[in-house]
């Protein structure tokens, strides 16, 4: 009787690895927008797991588990920011540039506006986005992740990155200046080839 019970008891309650594993798809995500590459965010997701498996206590307690485990992936990208900043990175994102400017009208193949596209111009948002968001610091890229694209007020996102309200939201205000500013940037310079 008492076995049942145990046994109960165990499968009422979400493991570690049940709940972290509900949240890897979410996690991937906002992991390649922070790292800049599938792979990249592949090995920050790994790292984040490695350090809330060690407390796992800690992650299940926790009254959001997205919230705590995105901090970790946030701050594992920051690190490993931290310790390869040195190297010269390569910006491969000329070659996709130039291939998705002869797209036809409204996206599609072929010029059909409004039909489907495979996805392409998704991917290629996609990639805009990540390429636009690794010219934030961690800290804005966290915040605008957060509020804009998770949908967190203000408040609940300065309490997920653990700083006060007034500078989650002036990280927040000097990223959208920042993204605002690249935009324009670019636009100015396709306007003139």
């Amino acid at each position: 009787m008492a076995d049942a019970r145990a046994s109960s008891a165990s499968s009422a309650a979400p493991t570690f690895d049940e709940v972290f594993c509900g949240l890897l798809p979410r996690l991937y995500r906002r992991a390649v927008m922070l790292a800049g590459s599938r792979q990249s965010a592949e090995d920050v997701v790994h790292e984040a797991y490695l350090k809330l498996a060690a407390r796992p206590q800690r992650f299940l307690a926790h009254p959001e588990p997205y919230a705590y485990a995105f901090t970790a992936v946030l701050n594992v990208a920051r690190d490993t920011y931290r310790k390869d900043r040195r190297q010269v990175l390569v910006d491969g994102m000329e070659g996709v540039e130039e291939a998705g400017a002869g797209g036809g009208a409204g996206g599609a193949p072929g010029g059909a506006p409004g039909g489907w596209d495979g996805g392409v111009e998704r991917r290629q948002s996609e990639i805009e986005a990540v390429r636009l968001l690794g010219k934030l610091s961690h800290r804005q890229a966290g915040i605008v992740i957060l509020v804009d694209l998770d949908g967190y007020t203000i408040d609940q996102a300065a309490k997920i990155m653990k700083v006060h309200r007034g500078t989650a939201a002036r990280h927040r205000a000097r990223a959208l200046d920042r993204l605002r500013a690249y935009l324009v940037e670019s636009e100015h310079g396709q306007a003139g080839r």
